[in-house]
């Protein structure tokens, strides 16, 4: 399947070729990947219990119901949506060999896996502010970071996300595939996809967003996080007391891992994209969209406080409820 192709004999200058189908070429020559794609599943089954385990917390106990769990609900959900979009379709063609796959099937699950992998970067960029704020300015906390500031700030997120994600779709639909249909990736991957059309269209466009969108949507967000802990890590040599200071320290360690569990190995992997190999990419790309999304919830349950007491909460709930029930009448 690696020499598929489209019909060059159909070029024309006013005709944009769509094929029927792409082929997803995935790992090359490595043996055994089946057992790489039964992990994954694995993941994906701990990411789906984990994260609507957390959203089912949040919206049960009203004792989370405060602006900063907007952010944790928010980020929990893209999490489920992630690993939704991206993992039961990889399974599918790889672990049962159906490869190919629909243009519009393609775009559409372009759309969607960078969809939620932008969100997930914004929503942990709005879980640094809230942290800055409350630990730099602790007293102005519940002026500026209400329900309403924080509804406005996901809805905001949501909204350029969209726009992003579909200007980088509706590019490429302008484009003619006239030569080979193989995308060298684990899914409907934009680059690999938008490279595929360059012996037959321009893709000056194609290339401009695939370097503005890493911009918008990896270094300035780290940027920023950056500096707010530069600010942070100013601010908690002002706390006097010990005790404080810790408490605030351990307010960020959960959001710290966050950052660098999902940061880092994509910005390597974009930043080397041209001297990295392709089985090297797929599975640094692939474990990067899979493992924080599992481990984004075990993270906050066993790193945030008020969400152990929650647990806790609840599981005290529920065991009352059973010795209630097996109580004879």
């Amino acid at each position: 399947m690696s020499s598929l192709t489209s019909d060059p004999n159909q070029t024309d200058v006013n005709t944009i070729i769509r094929p029927p189908y792409f082929f997803i070429s995935g790992f090359i020559a490595i043996p055994d990947m089946n057992y790489y794609y039964i992990f994954l599943c694995l993941v994906y089954i701990i990411s789906l219990v984990g994260n609507t385990f957390v959203m089912t917390g949040i919206y049960v106990d009203r004792s989370l119901h405060s602006p900063k769990y907007i952010a944790v609900f928010n980020l929990a959900f893209t999490d489920v949506c992630e690993s939704t979009a991206l993992v039961p379709k990889l399974l599918d063609m790889f672990l049962f060999s159906r490869q190919l796959i629909s243009y519009d099937q393609c775009l559409t699950s372009l759309f969607f896996v960078f969809l939620f992998i932008t969100m997930q970067s914004f929503n942990l960029t709005i879980l640094s502010y809230d942290r800055l704020v409350a630990i730099c300015y602790p007293l102005r906390y519940h002026m500026m970071i209400t329900h309403r500031s924080m509804l406005q700030l996901t809805g905001a997120a949501w909204a350029f996300a969209v726009l992003m994600v579909l200007i980088s779709v509706c590019l490429i639909t302008r484009l003619s595939f006239c030569r080979s249909l193989v995308i060298n990736s684990y899914f409907c991957d934009h680059g690999p996809l938008f490279r595929l059309a360059a012996p037959c269209s321009n893709v000056v466009p194609n290339i401009a967003m695939s370097e503005i969108n890493p911009c918008i949507v990896l270094y300035l967000p780290m940027i920023f996080i950056i500096s707010s802990y530069i600010c942070i890590t100013h601010a908690l040599f002002t706390i006097t007391l010990p005790q404080d200071r810790l408490r605030a320290i351990k307010t960020c360690t959960s959001h710290l891992i966050l950052v660098a569990i999902f940061y880092l190995p994509i910005i390597f992997t974009y930043s080397l994209y041209t001297i990295i190999p392709t089985n090297v990419r797929i599975i640094n790309l692939s474990l990067t969209s899979i493992l924080p999304p599992m481990l984004n919830p075990i993270i906050y349950v066993l790193k945030t406080e008020e969400f152990k007491v929650s647990v806790k909460k609840m599981l005290r709930r529920g065991a009352q409820r059973a010795v209630t029930q097996v109580k004879p009448t």
